[in-house]
């Protein structure tokens, strides 16, 4: 096995050997820089580094290991987290000039869970500027699809979805305020999963939207999200949104297959060419349902009545409680901001009533999708309705028309994961999205994890 292959190792794989002691962390943490000093120029995932911090992370946890003080399946596994979350003594940014300097004192919740499970983190990746800007950004460059370096890898945790397809960490954190987490899934060919709100703290993470952020993990596999999601999931008394809820074993239900599982399918919006769906992308996830199927689910057509206007409700909202944590910034420092100033600035033109008409269609999208879901067990749509697009610079305005399939589980706080299921005759990745119940992620992977191993997209890397 030599280094590229170490790198597109899966957690579980790697795992097992760094257990069995056929694995060294120090020789997997040396492959992952060795490959980010290559590639990383080409795909700019990575925008701070921490390699000897990393290396003596993972000769820690080699000596632990060799110890007998195993500690589960992230010791010795090299991540990377999403420019948002505080890491204590190295910068987070918000990829913005405005905290081009600033260094927290403190890991945030997720940073220090993944620590004590012994993971090793090789720096920060890159984000569009605060979460809710696209290209370009006030401070660093613009990451590229591994795909095709001429398209987006995805957003707004681009960064996330750029070094997993590129074999530059095995397993990172993104945040989801309107898709940040799937957006990725789906254009980078990898799993994002956007857990229930308030099941991951969001504790030392630079905000977005106080009300529909949504902290979770990326991976090139289900059952790594799952190892990912154990690590950080439960309750935080530190959040004021996290959630006092029993936290399963999610690894544990994986391999129970989809056999009775009944699958909601709401082809009235989301797979509606006639609407600007991609044809490709529908029949990708036309597909997917027939092996779904073949496994043994049960497809039922579902219709949400509200789902068209669940982006216009999440824009509102999103842009109006951006612009209440950017407000002062705004007064004092908006020439350190990207093109993300003029949708902080849309937030400022929202009246109380907007906000309020708002609030109140996510609580009636709340209760539709929560009828749906007396009738079935999931959800399952295509995750975007058309494939990556071409990089470079985009208005700050272009996510405010056309379809959306992300939206609306966010207004809903409901669990949803993109997982590979095809590619365009382009050679660009698509994503089905599964969606399900409250707290209910171990159903969501369960599915999303059968359908993965039926299928071959999780064993394809881009040529680099």
């Amino acid at each position: 096995m030599n280094a590229d292959d170490l790198c597109y190792l899966s957690i579980s794989e790697a795992a097992e050997l760094i257990r069995e002691k056929k694995l060294s962390p120090v020789e997997l943490t040396q492959a992952h820089i060795d490959r980010i000093d290559r590639l990383n120029p080409q795909v700019k995932a990575y925008v701070t580094r921490t390699d000897e911090e990393a290396l003596a992370r993972a000769k820690t946890a080699e000596a632990e290991i060799n110890a007998g003080r195993y500690q589960g399946p992230l010791h010795g596994i090299p991540v990377s987290f999403k420019d948002l979350y505080d890491t204590a003594g190295t910068r987070t940014t918000g990829q913005s000039r405005l905290f081009a300097d600033r260094i927290p004192t403190e890991d945030s919740a997720t940073v220090a869970s993944v620590k004590q499970a012994g993971a090793v983190s090789l720096g920060k990746v890159a984000l569009a500027e605060f979460g809710l800007g696209g290209s370009p950004t006030s401070l660093f460059e613009t990451p590229n699809n591994p795909w095709n370096l001429d398209y987006s890898p995805g957003g707004s945790s681009s960064g996330s979805g750029a070094a997993l397809a590129a074999g530059l960490c095995m397993g990172s954190f993104g945040t989801d305020t309107g898709g940040s987490l799937r957006n990725p899934g789906h254009c980078s060919g990898i799993v994002g999963l956007k857990p229930t709100l308030g099941r991951v703290s969001r504790f030392g993470v630079i905000p977005c939207s106080w009300s529909l952020d949504t902290v979770g993990p990326m991976a090139r596999t289900v059952s790594d999200v799952a190892v990912l999601l154990q690590a950080v999931a439960g309750h935080d008394p530190r959040d004021p949104s996290s959630a006092d809820r029993p936290v399963p074993d999610y690894s544990e239900a994986l391999g129970k297959g989809v056999e009775g599982l009944r699958i909601g399918v709401p082809r009235d919006y989301f797979f509606r060419t006639d609407l600007g769906a991609d044809a490709e992308v529908v029949q990708c996830a036309e597909q997917a349902l027939v092996v779904l199927e073949d496994l043994g689910a049960s497809i039922q057509e579902v219709s949400v009545p509200s789902v068209a206007d669940a982006r216009s409700a999440q824009m509102v909202i999103m842009h109006a409680e951006a612009f209440a944590y950017h407000r002062q910034f705004l007064r004092d420092r908006a020439g350190d901001y990207g093109p993300v100033r003029f949708r902080f600035w849309l937030g400022a033109l929202y009246t109380a009533e907007d906000y309020l008409q708002a609030s109140l269609f996510r609580r009636q999208l709340v209760r539709e999708v929560d009828d749906v879901l007396g009738k079935v067990d999931l959800i399952v749509t295509p995750t975007m309705p058309r494939p990556a697009p071409k990089g470079g610079d985009s208005s700050p305005f272009g996510t405010l028309t056309g379809l959306n399939f992300l939206a609306p589980f966010n207004l809903t706080g409901s669990p949803a994961v993109s997982v590979p299921c095809g590619f365009t005759s382009g050679g660009l990745p698509v994503g089905l999205q599964i969606a399900g119940a409250w707290f209910d992620e171990a159903t969501v992977l369960r599915a999303a994890h059968a359908y993965a191993q039926a299928t071959p997209w999780w064993e394809m890397h881009p040529d680099l």
